[in-house]
Parts: C-alpha cells; structure tokens; sequence
C-alpha cells in the first residue's frame, strides 16, 4: 500500500452547499477510498484557501487516480490532484537506485558536447 496526498479546490457551489447544510465529509470520502481498497488517514483543510488535503493509503496509482476522477466528476471540484508520498526510508532506495541508473542515461544532447 502507498501513501497519497490528494488536493482538493472545492467549487463555489459546494461550498454554497456546505455553508447551508454542514456535514462532516470524512464519510463519504472514507467511503470512496474502502470501495478503492485503501483507508483514510486524515483529512485537513487549509484556513486561507479552503482547499482540502486528503492524506490515504490505496494499492496502488490507478487506485488513486480512479478516486481524483471520481471525485472531479461530481463538479464539486474545480480542481482535484494527487501525489505518491515516500517515506524517509523509500526515498533512500530512490537515491541508492539513481545512483546505479545513473550510467545509463545520457543528458539531450550530451553526447554532441563531450565526444568522450
């Protein structure tokens, strides 16, 4: 399972709808990600902006990738994005790993500049 940090700008309507009839969204949305095969860590929502951060855990990206068009088709959103978080530890095999890639991949252009 992946970690997954969903931002969510809500339209002008919803939140006209929210405003008149307040309720708590952790339901729906821990709904949306258990029918996903994932779970809900915690939802925050920024004081300034109004966007919501969703932060979850699902199998996989198409998992994560089926809630943001799930969510986008609704209209309740003007705009819905997502993004793989790495643990500490992930990140160092990311490192490890570029590190042994890194000879087998030539920089555009880098073979014109030094003819080696």
């Amino acid at each position: 399972m992946g970690k997954y940090l969903f931002t969510a700008q809500y339209s002008s309507g919803s939140w006209a709808r929210m405003v008149k009839c307040p309720d708590d969204r952790t339901a729906s949305v821990r709904s949306l990600l258990e029918s996903l095969g994932g779970s809900l860590d915690q939802i925050y929502w920024t004081a300034c902006e109004g966007a919501a951060y969703v932060i979850a855990e699902l199998p996989d990206a198409v998992a994560a990738r089926t809630a943001v068009n799930t969510g986008l088709k609704t209209g309740a959103f003007t705009n819905v994005k997502v993004e793989e978080l790495l643990s500490q530890y992930q990140l160092s095999d990311t490192l490890t790993l570029a590190r042994s890639a890194q000879h087998f991949y030539e920089a555009p252009g880098e073979a014109a500049v030094d003819p080696g």
